[in-house]
C-alpha cells in the first residue's frame, strides 16, 4: 500500500510539474508578445491569409502530372518557410473537371498570422523563372548590323534582342544546384550551375547542336546573358556571370535552389481571416473544454464515487499531458482539433467506465475489493486494448488520406488523445485507485467502489 501511494504522489507531482510548464510557457514575460512556448494555433485561430491558386498542368504528360504537383507543392513549401511565414500549410487539391484537366488541379496556401494579402502574394511569387534559349549566331549578326534599331531607345533594342531568341524546353526546374562563384581573374561573382541528369542531357543537347550560336538566359523573361557556345559542355554544368555584385549573385542562388516552379500556376481565390474571429474560435473552443470536463467529473464522481473522482484526477493528468505534447510536437491547434480533443476527452473516460463496470461485476461475484479492483483492470484490459486499436486505426487513415487540413488536424489530435488516454487509464487511474482503496471489505468500502445504484 505505501509503495502504491508514493507512486501515487509521485506521478501527481509530475503532473503537476506538467500542468506548470504548459501554463508558465503560454504566459508571456515583461515585454514579451507571446509565452517562451506558445501554443502552434492554425489558420481559423490565428488569422491570416487562405490562397487558392489554379495549376496550369496543360503542358505537362498526364502521367507526370502527379508528381509535377508533389514537386510544386515542396517548391511553394519551402518557399514561404524560407520567408518566414509561420506553420504555413501547403497542400494540392485534385478536383472534379468540367471542361478540361486544367481546372481539375489547384494548389492551396495558408499562411497563419499574415493578414495582408499582398505580402502573401509577394512570398509566394518570390521566385524568378529562369529559360535558356538559343539564337543562331547568323540571326544576331543581322540583328548587330541593322540600321532599323540604331536610334531605337533601349527598351525596344532589348525586346528586338529578347525576340532573337527560341526556347529549348530548359529551364530553372532542371537544375539541381547553384552555387556562388568568382572569377579567378577579374574577382567578379558569377552563378554557377548544375544540372539535373535530364537537364544535363538537354544542355549537352543543346551545347552540341548549337556550336557557335547564342544562349540566352532568361531571369524573369528579362535576357540577362547570352554567351556564346564555344563547343559541346558534356558535364551538365554552366555559369552565369552577368555583372553581379555579390549580394545580388547571392540572391540569385538562393531563388534558383528554392526552386522555379514546375507547374504555373495562377491566383483564382483570396480569403483573409482576422485575428478577432480566431480569437472567438479559441475563447469558445476553451469554454467548452472546461464545461466538458466539469460535466463528464460531475458525472464521473456521482455515478463511480470513489473511484469516479480517481478518474476526474487522472483526466486531470491526461489534460496536462496533451496540452505539453501540443506544445512539444507541435501539433498546429485548429478549432477542429480543438473538437478533438474535446472528443478525446469523453474517449478518455471510456476506458475507466469500462474498468469500472469490470469491478462491479467481480463484486457481484463475491469478490473483496481488492480483488474486484485487480480483476476489474486485468480483465478489462482486453476490450480497452481492442477498441482503441480500432480508433487508432480509423485516425491514421483519416490523417493519410485526408484531403484537407482539417481532416488532418483532428485525426493528429484524436490518435494523440487516444494513445495518452490508454496510459491515463490503465496506469495513472490504477495507481491512483491502488493507493487510496480500502483494505478490508465493508459495507462502506463496497459501497465506495461500486456504482450506480447500490447493490445488496
Amino acid at each position: 500500500m505505501l509503495k502504491h501511494r508514493a507512486r501515487a504522489v509521485f506521478v501527481l507531482i509530475f503532473a503537476v510539474l506538467i500542468g506548470y510548464f504548459v501554463y508558465s510557457t503560454q504566459i508571456p514575460a515583461k515585454g514579451q508578445a507571446t509565452g517562451s512556448k506558445p501554443f502552434h494555433l492554425g489558420l481559423d485561430l490565428s488569422g491570416g491569409t487562405h490562397l487558392v491558386y489554379q495549376a496550369d498542368v496543360s503542358k505537362i504528360d498526364a502521367a507526370d502530372i502527379s508528381s509535377s504537383m508533389a514537386s510544386l507543392r515542396d517548391v511553394i513549401e519551402r518557399r514561404v518557410n524560407v520567408l518566414g511565414v509561420s506553420e504555413p500549410i501547403v497542400q494540392t487539391q485534385q478536383g472534379a473537371a468540367l471542361s478540361s484537366k486544367e481546372s481539375a488541379y489547384k494548389l492551396i496556401v495558408e499562411l497563419p498570422g499574415v493578414t495582408d494579402i499582398n505580402e502573401a502574394v509577394r512570398s509566394i511569387n518570390v521566385t524568378p523563372s529562369l529559360e535558356f534559349k538559343v539564337a543562331t549566331a547568323a540571326d544576331m549578326k543581322d540583328f548587330q548590323a541593322s540600321t532599323t534599331l540604331k536610334d531605337a531607345d533601349a527598351t525596344t533594342t532589348a525586346k528586338a534582342l529578347a525576340s532573337l531568341f527560341q526556347p529549348t524546353g530548359l529551364t530553372g526546374r532542371m537544375i539541381s544546384r547553384a552555387a556562388v562563384e568568382f572569377n579567378n581573374t577579374t574577382g567578379q561573382p558569377m552563378v554557377g550551375l548544375n544540372f539535373t541528369s535530364d537537364g544535363r542531357d538537354l544542355f549537352d543537347k543543346i551545347t552540341k547542336e548549337h556550336t557557335g550560336d547564342y544562349v540566352g538566359i532568361f531571369l524573369d523573361g528579362v535576357l540577362i546573358e547570352y554567351p556564346v557556345v564555344r563547343e559541346e559542355i558534356p558535364n551538365g554544368q554552366a555559369q552565369i556571370s552577368g555583372s553581379f555584385t555579390q549580394d545580388q549573385a547571392a540572391k540569385l542562388v538562393r531563388d534558383i535552389n528554392f526552386g522555379a516552379l514546375p507547374v504555373p500556376i495562377s491566383l483564382i481565390s483570396t480569403q483573409t481571416i482576422g485575428p478577432t474571429l480566431g480569437q472567438a474560435a479559441i475563447n469558445g473552443g476553451i469554454k467548452t473544454g472546461i464545461i466538458a470536463f466539469i460535466i463528464i467529473g460531475l458525472f464521473l464522481i456521482l455515478w463511480y464515487r470513489l473511484p469516479g473522482f480517481i478518474a476526474t484526477i487522472a483526466l486531470g493528468v491526461y489534460t496536462a499531458i496533451m496540452l505539453a505534447l501540443f506544445k512539444m510536437i507541435p501539433v498546429t491547434l485548429t478549432a477542429a482539433g480543438i473538437a478533438g480533443f474535446i472528443l478525446s476527452i469523453g474517449m478518455a473516460v471510456d476506458a475507466n467506465i469500462l474498468i469500472f463496470e469490470r469491478m462491479k461485476e467481480e463484486l457481484k461475484a463475491g469478490r473483496g475489493v481488492w480483488d474486484a479492483m485487480h480483476e476489474g483492470f486485468a480483465r478489462a484490459w482486453l476490450s480497452i486494448r481492442d477498441s482503441n486499436i480500432s480508433s487508432i486505426i480509423t485516425g491514421v487513415i483519416l490523417y493519410y488520406f485526408g484531403s484537407t487540413s482539417i481532416v488532418t488536424g483532428f485525426a493528429l489530435v484524436f490518435v494523440i488523445g487516444v494513445l495518452v488516454s490508454m496510459f491515463t487509464a490503465i496506469t495513472a487511474s490504477r495507481l491512483f485507485l491502488y493507493a487510496v482503496a480500502p483494505k478490508h471489505t465493508t459495507k462502506l468500502s463496497t459501497f465506495l467502489i461500486s456504482n450506480g445504484l447500490h447493490f445488496k
